[in-house]
Parts: C-alpha cells; structure tokens; sequence
C-alpha cells in the first residue's frame, strides 16, 4: 500500500471517494458540461485534460414524450399495485433510506443544463484533475478519493483492482487549502449523493460521493474539537482506550462535544482506506461522566448522519 498521509501538523479528518456528479433529469441525464461563467463549454480549454466525450442536451419535445411514457407506465402500475392490494395481494418493499428529491430547486443548473466545473481562466475550480470525470477516468479501472484536513482538501486517484479493495496506491493529483473554499452545499435533486464546493473566487464544481456525509461533515461543520488535556481524566480515559482498541495507526481521538451534552468519538486509521468507502470513521459516545453509551441509549443528536 501507498496510502496518502497528513503532515505531521496535520489532522486527518476524512477520506471519501469522489467523481463529477452526472445529470439526473430528463434533458440532462447521464451527462455533464464544464462551464465558464458565459455558459460556454471550456472542456477544450482545460491544460492536459485527454478528449472526451461532447454531451448534447435531450430536446424538450423529446423529454415531453419520455415524462409521458413514464407517466404513463407509473400510472398504470399504480394500478396494478392498487387492483393487487385491494384482492388480498401481498405488496411489500422497502423505503428508500437516502435524501434525494424529484423536486430541483435549481432549474437552471440540474435541469436544463448540469454543469460540473464552473470556471473563468485563472479560478480555483478550473484546475480540478479529469481523473474526476467518470466518462475519461471510469471506476473500473481506476478510483478518486477526496481527503479532508484541518488545513487543505486533497484529491488523490490510485488504480482499480476488483478483487482487492484494499490495494490503495495513492497518486496525488489536486489539492487546495481550506481557506479558499468559501461553503459547501448538498444538492439532493434526485440520489442525494451530491455537493456542490464553491471556491472563493466564485468558481465551483458539483461532486458526488457515495460516502457525502463523510465527505462534506468537516467541510460544513465548526471544527471545534476539545483538547484532551482539557477533559476529565474519566473522559479522556475512555477516548484513549477506544484509541487504543483500533488499528495500531489510529491517530489521537477526535472530541467533539453533541448539542445535547454528550461527547463524540471519532478514530481514523489510514491503514484501513478501502477503495470503495474511503475511511469509514469509527466512533462512540461517552456521556459527561466519561461512561460510554449502549446504541440503544443514544439521543437523536449523537448518531451521525
């Protein structure tokens, strides 16, 4: 393994895959354009990028037709689904667990148009690897992952191989420093896997991550995490051997206080990067008194989401 490593001053705080998003609705699904701020496609424009393919958006009258084909198909097993349940049938099914949303509130950028690099000469977004782009660098072959730090995002790639998700030969190919992203927001419109990161310069770019809660948490949230020499010796007690239960790379905990007063535990160890997760963060609650939670006595406030 090769597995990408913070500086010593450094934290590591997640790492999780990640690709250019891809359109969902009708006229856009399945593609992707590179803007600049004029709405012009700049994919010809972009240094060292290999070709790829030129997407040209679906017609409205051809959308109008497929929505009615799919209204008329999901209306008619609506039918069925009502005939069967209504003469004993037994219909069943699990609800969908992810956010995602048929509702877009952005028409312009996830509708009519799905730009994924938004970007004038010289931006920060502009410089993003194509290794990001799943219709030049396919997940089958090869794999992107984002890292988060206390002080920089870092985007490396490594090569796929099937039958060992765990053979990770990181290849650093982008990064860039906390201070230039100016927010990042969750887009849900349809899946819910993506997110859109705006650079201060204006420019951004719309991702998508199976793994988006641990992309984005640290991204989003305050990182405000307590000292351990500030805790009481219980609590740090039980930080430190949670710790210490870990991979024998695990870095120090990270503390975090929850808004209902218990405190969250979190562990990263880079030896356990999987090529399909990313880091999967380990971690636990421990009340004031420094005594760790059963799942079942959690509040609402303490899972992750």
């Amino acid at each position: 393994m090769n597995v990408w490593q913070p500086k010593p001053d450094e934290i590591l705080l997640a790492r999780a895959p990640i690709t250019f998003a891809t359109g969902e609705a009708t006229r856009v699904k399945g593609m992707r354009w590179f803007r600049d701020t004029e709405r012009r496609d700049i994919q010809h424009e972009l240094t060292g990028w290999p070709p790829g393919p030129v997407y040209t958006a679906h017609s409205r009258g051809g959308t109008t037709a497929r929505n009615t084909v799919k209204g008329t198909v999901m209306a008619a097993g609506a039918v069925i689904i009502g005939f069967l349940s209504s003469h004993g049938g037994n219909i069943s099914g699990t609800p969908s667990s992810n956010v995602g949303t048929d509702t877009s509130d952005d028409q312009a950028d996830e509708v009519n148009d799905f730009p994924v690099m938004w970007a004038d000469p010289g931006t920060v977004a502009r410089a993003l690897p194509w290794q990001l782009d799943p219709a030049r660098s396919p997940a089958k072959h090869y794999r992107t992952h984002a890292i988060v730090t206390d002080q920089r995002i870092v985007v490396v790639g490594f090569p796929y191989i099937k039958e060992d998700d765990r053979l990770i030969r990181d290849e650093l190919l982008w990064e860039v420093p906390r201070y230039l992203i100016a927010n990042v927001e969750l887009r849900n419109f349809k899946v819910g896997h993506d997110a859109k990161i705006v650079f201060t310069d204006g420019s951004w770019c719309r991702v998508s991550s199976a793994n988006r809660e641990r992309l984005t948490r640290y991204l989003i949230e305050p990182l405000d995490f307590i000292p351990l020499e500030t805790l009481t010796l219980a609590q740090r007690n039980t930080a430190e051997s949670f710790a210490a239960s870990q991979a024998p790379d695990a870095q120090p905990p990270l503390v975090k206080r929850n808004t209902c007063g218990c405190l969250r535990v979190e562990i990263l160890a880079p030896s356990t990067v999987h090529a399909f997760f990313g880091h999967s963060g380990l971690n636990t609650v421990m009340d004031a008194h420094g005594t760790e939670l059963r799942l079942s006595e959690y509040h609402p406030q303490d899972f992750l989401t």
